[in-house]
């Protein structure tokens, strides 16, 4: 009973939260929000006896990917009125897709009322998640694996290749020219009569 209700007040905090990120005005109380968003998720995989997964949530998204998302967002100069000028018109989009996100879900959680699924059953005392999630991903699921690590290294390759690109508007410096310059290529002595004051 008591896992129940600690069950619904993360749930609860989770879905506020995740509402909250789409609502509010300031990016950074949203990206705020969504660290909340993730805590609260861990908090329920902790229920759910995943300890590792858990912890990997806290560790990369919170401790990582969150991190980026708000120096970038308090870095960059975002212009919040152009940022809302589309939102009507793809208002129809999202709500059909958030229709059908909320169709799948309750499919997949009514499926246990209806069909009376078990449980997660408890591993005991001695059961390691993190042995098992190990055996599992490297045995049963190795090639989907090792197709999302070659994905993750091109998403990097592509990163790096779109920030090197050149562009106009970016003023570059050579250091092999800096390093080449002499001093009469940029100091020009001129000699002036000097004036007389009357």
């Amino acid at each position: 009973m008591f896992e129940l209700a600690v069950f619904w007040i993360f749930a609860a905090i989770l879905v506020i939260a995740a509402g909250c990120v789409i609502t509010a005005r300031n990016p950074v109380h949203s990206a705020l929000f969504l660290v909340l968003a993730f805590f609260t998720a861990a908090a329920l995989w902790m229920l759910l006896r995943a300890e590792f997964l858990a912890i990997a949530l806290v560790l990369v998204y919170v401790g990582a990917v969150m991190v980026l998302f708000l120096f970038v967002v308090m870095m960059l100069d975002i212009n919040l009125e152009r940022l809302r000028e589309g939102f009507w018109t793809y208002l129809p989009l999202g709500l059909v897709v958030g229709a059908l996100m909320v169709a799948e879900m309750v499919l997949v959680l009514g499926g246990r009322y209806l069909q009376e699924l078990p449980g997660p059953r408890d591993p005991g005392p001695g059961a390691s998640n993190t042995k098992d999630l190990g055996r599992i991903l490297y045995t049963d699921y190795a090639y989907p694996l090792e197709l999302a690590a070659v994905l993750l290294l091109v998403a990097i390759i592509v990163a790096i290749a779109l920030t090197l690109r050149k562009r106009k508007d970016t003023k570059y410096q050579d250091p092999t020219r800096q390093v080449a310059v002499k001093r009469a290529d940029r100091v020009r002595l001129v000699s002036m009569r000097s004036e007389k004051n009357d």
